[in-house]
């Protein structure tokens, strides 16, 4: 990855960090340091061929285009809403970003570097889909630009973070009083060394924070496989994101499960790099936090409410307004393509998860059947022809009768 920002040598060392941060970050880390992944030669992730210090991109993103932002900021755009950001840092070098980072975060990994200070990018860009300002040089914006981003930097460019250092940036996070923790990485570690993973969210849990969580990139199978913190079922707090391309369909490299809540683009995504500038990126690390955003612009918009929603309320909101293709949830995409801007228009307070699609008998035409094929003359075909039958032979006999009457008078003019 070369930089024109930071020369020469850092570029050498993005580009050693490259395997670690796809199996860290995109795939998934483990419960000890993370050993680098090879990735799917069909399933493109982070290629490396994004510069830091780039270009904007001008033109706006497909995953923003559906959106009509006048709607969906017509109340909020994020503000008073704290988003912890566990990943490879915020690279407080892009202005689209900058202003909305909070305060400088916290490591909990060696290295060198600071979390303001994103050697990899991975970070930058997740942040940026969630709440990077608007610019007049760039098509790209995130979902609530008002929310702040804390940086807490889990994975760097020379070493790749574990379930245990995940679980002490979950637990900073809840310190923090944060109100939403997206985490775009994941493991598929045993239980055993899961546990304290799963105490700190059950911490959030407690302390009413929704976390984000990414489903892993290792899907190009189809075959199911539990990635963590994704896959916890039992915490009503997690909202596991799949990846969805433009038909609302599974990107082909999402992981599918049964634990999978909903569905976000996460293909082609444009974003924020470090030291400014937008690339393309692509991974459900960039589907968690498009829904993270929404569901910033969502409690923002009841955050002075008594009582607050629920991170499930938020969960199951999001799931009942998304965009279904099904008429229930499946293990692809959840229950549907999350749609920001019916979240924010439907002011239902949710108290139930959604229910699936029932069968109807409307009679405004939405129940269209296919009509059933007929082989040969149908009932009606054979009573219509019938009936032309009936008519004719009675036009026939009326014309005979009146004919013969003419017949007759003239035969007896003619010989009176």
């Amino acid at each position: 990855m070369g930089s024109r920002a930071i020369g020469h040598r850092a570029g050498h060392r993005r580009r050693a960090a490259g395997a670690l941060v796809t199996a860290a970050c995109i795939v998934g880390l483990s419960s000890v340091t993370a050993a680098p992944a090879v990735a799917d030669p069909n399933v493109p992730l982070n290629s490396g061929e994004c510069k830091f210090g780039t270009n904007d991109i001008k033109e706006t993103p497909w995953s923003l285009q559906r959106l009509l932002t006048n709607q969906m900021w017509a109340d909020t755009r994020g503000k008073g809403v704290r988003v912890a950001v566990i990943d490879t840092g915020i690279d407080a070098g892009n202005s689209q970003i900058k202003p909305n980072i909070e305060g400088p975060g916290k490591k909990f990994v060696g290295g060198d570097g600071k979390p303001t200070v994103d050697q990899v990018g991975h970070g930058t860009k997740v942040a940026g889909i969630i709440a990077a300002r608007p610019k007049p040089t760039s098509g790209f914006y995130g979902l609530a630009p008002d929310a702040k981003v804390i940086p807490l930097q889990q994975t760097s460019a020379e070493k790749a973070g574990t379930a245990d250092s995940l679980a002490a940036a979950i637990e900073y996070a809840v310190q923090k009083n944060v109100n939403i923790i997206n985490i775009s990485q994941g493991t598929d570690a045993s239980a055993g060394k899961l546990i304290r993973l799963k105490a700190a969210i059950q911490k959030a849990a407690q302390n009413n924070i929704l976390i984000v969580a990414s489903a892993g990139n290792d899907g190009a199978s189809g075959q199911k496989k539990n990635m963590y913190p994704a896959a916890f079922q039992q915490f009503d707090n997690v909202l596991s994101v799949a990846a969805s391309d433009r038909n609302n369909e599974r990107a082909p490299f999402s992981q599918p499960g049964d634990w999978v809540d909903i569905a976000a683009p996460g293909v082609n995504m444009v974003s924020t790099v470090p030291h400014g500038g937008n690339c393309v990126d692509q991974g459900t690390s960039f589907a968690a936090p498009y829904a993270a955003g929404a569901a910033a612009l969502l409690i923002a918009k009841h955050l002075n409410e008594t009582p607050k929603w629920t991170p499930k309320q938020v969960i199951w909101h999001l799931e009942q307004t998304a965009e279904r293709v099904r008429p229930k949830a499946d293990q692809n995409i959840g229950w549907g393509v999350v749609d920001p801007v019916a979240a924010l228009n439907d002011d239902t307070v949710p108290t139930a998860s959604p229910e699936p699609d029932k069968p109807t008998n409307a009679a405004d035409g939405s129940n269209i059947q296919p009509a059933a094929v007929t082989i040969g003359e149908s009932t009606e075909e054979r009573r219509a022809r019938i009936s032309i039958y009936i008519v004719g032979a009675g036009l026939l006999a009326v014309a005979a009768v009146v004919g013969s009457s003419i017949a007759i008078r003239d035969w007896r003019r003619k010989n009176a």
